[in-house]
C-alpha cells in the first residue's frame, strides 16, 4: 500500500543557504532521474511479441502498484500461464505494520495492475490466494478479447499525490465512479465529503500521527525508506523520494540532518490539516473479514479506486494514521458505525497537481 507519509521540510527552502547547499546535487543527479521516470512510468512500446515477453511485461505493470514506504514487497514466479506474487519479507515493516496487514494490501494492488495489464492484452486474469501454504497470490491467465480499458490506460498516470488539493467539489456521477471502481468481493467504500465529517476522520489522523511520532521504532523505520536525492532515488529504485512529497531534492547528509531538526509532531500535523481541508472527500475501505486473503481484496479494491481517479485526473493519498495505531483503530471503527469490522485503508481524494514520481526496481531483482 502507498505510504501517506512525507516529511516536513519544504518551508526550509526559504531559510539563507539551503538553496545553495541543495547545489550539491549535481545537475546530473536530476538527469538521471528524469531518464529513470522516463523509463519506468510508460505504457508498452510497440508489441509485445512472443509469450514470455508479454509475461513480463505484466509482471512490469505490476511493479507500478503502490506499496507502503515504496518497499514494493513483493517478488514474481511465471509460469507457462499463470503469474504468482509472492510477499517479500525481506522488506517488511513491522514498525508501521506489524501483522503485515500493508503488505497483503500492496499484494493486491499489484495484482490488480496485473490482471488490467493482462485483460488490455487479451488475457483473462483470476486471482486465487494460497492462505493455507506459501500466502502466494496466483494469477492464472486465459485468452480472452483484449479490452483496453480506462482503468488500464491510467496505469502509468496513477500516483500518491501527497500534497494539497484544490478543495473543490467533486460531482454526484464522479463519487459514484470512484465508489463503483473501489467496491469489492467483501470490500465496501465509504465516502464521506461533508466537512463536519472531514474534521473528525482529521482528529483521529492528528492523534494518531502524534503518536506515531513519539514512537522512535516507527521515526527510524520511515527514515530509512527515504531518499533524499534524485541519484539516491535512482540508486535503490525503491523508497520515498523527497521531490514526491513536494520536498527538495538534497544531499543525503543534509536531508538526515533537516529531517532530525524539523521532522516534529506539530509540523506534521499541521501539514495533515491543511491536506484534509484542501481535500474533495475521504475514502475508508472496509473489509467483512480480517486476514490475509481479505486484505489482497482490499489492494485490488484499492488499486481500482486509484485508476479510476487518475482516469478522471483526481488525486488521492493515504491517511492511514487511524488504521494504523491499534489503540485508536476501535474507535475509529465506531466513529464509522462499522460494528468489529476493521477499517483497512484511509484515503483523502481531490484535484491538484501531479507530482514527480517514485521509482521501481528493475525487473530481474523481482522476478524468482
Amino acid at each position: 500500500m502507498v505510504t501517506r507519509r512525507e516529511f516536513g521540510i519544504s518551508a526550509l527552502a526559504s531559510i539563507g543557504g539551503i538553496a545553495a547547499l541543495s547545489s550539491c546535487s549535481s545537475s546530473s543527479s536530476s538527469e538521471s532521474y528524469e531518464a529513470a521516470v522516463q523509463d519506468t512510468w510508460h505504457h508498452s512500446k510497440g508489441e509485445s511479441g512472443d509469450k514470455s515477453t508479454l509475461l513480463r511485461e505484466l509482471v512490469r505493470y505490476a511493479t507500478l502498484a503502490p506499496s507502503s514506504h515504496n518497499t514494493q514487497c513483493w517478488k514474481f514466479r511465471v509460469e507457462e500461464s499463470s503469474i504468482s506474487i509472492l510477499p517479500d519479507l525481506s522488506r517488511r515493516c513491522p514498525a508501521v505494520d506489524p501483522d503485515d496487514h500493508h503488505l497483503f494490501v500492496s499484494l493486491g494492488c499489484s495484482a490488480e495492475n496485473l490482471i488490467q495489464a493482462a485483460l488490455a492484452n487479451g488475457l483473462m486474469g483470476h486471482a486465487t490466494f494460497d492462505a493455507a501454504g506459501s500466502n502466494a497470490l496466483r494469477v492464472s491467465l486465459e485468452p480472452t478479447r483484449a479490452v483496453n480499458s480506462a482503468l488500464f490506460q491510467a496505469i502509468p498516470e496513477r500516483q500518491s499525490t501527497r500534497a494539497e488539493y484544490d478543495g473543490k467539489p467533486l460531482t454526484r456521477q464522479e463519487l459514484e465512479l470512484l465508489e463503483k471502481a473501489g467496491t469489492g468481493s467483501g470490500v465496501r467504500l465509504i465516502l464521506l465529503t461533508e466537512r463536519e465529517a472531514m474534521e473528525k476522520v482529521l482528529e483521529y489522523v492528528v492523534e494518531g500521527n502524534t503518536t506515531q511520532m513519539n514512537d522512535r521504532a516507527f521515526v527510524e523505520e520511515l527514515k530509512l525508506w527515504i531518499r533524499f536525492s534524485g541519484d539516491e532515488a535512482v540508486r535503490t529504485g525503491d523508497g520515498l523520494y523527497s521531490e514526491s512529497s513536494g520536498n527538495p531534492s538534497l544531499p543525503p547528509w543534509l536531508g538526515n540532518l533537516l529531517f532530525d531538526l524539523f521532522f516534529t509532531p506539530k509540523n506534521e500535523n499541521d501539514k495533515y490539516a491543511k491536506h484534509v481541508r484542501s481535500s474533495a472527500g475521504i475514502a475508508i475501505f472496509v473489509a467483512d473479514g480480517s486476514s490475509p486473503a481479505q486484505w489482497v481484496e482490499v489492494g485490488r479494491s484499492y488499486e481500482r479506486f486509484a485508476l479510476q481517479s487518475a482516469a478522471l485526473g483526481i488525486r488521492n493519498a493515504f491517511l492511514n494514521q487511524p488504521v494504523e495505531v491499534p489503540t485508536l483503530r476501535p474507535q475509529f471503527a465506531s466513529f464509522l458505525g462499522i460494528g468489529k469490522n476493521r477499517p483497512d485503508l484511509v484515503v483523502r481524494f481531490g484535484r491538484g497537481t501531479k507530482l514527480p514520481p517514485s521509482l521501481r526496481r528493475p525487473l530481474q531483482t523481482v522476478l524468482v
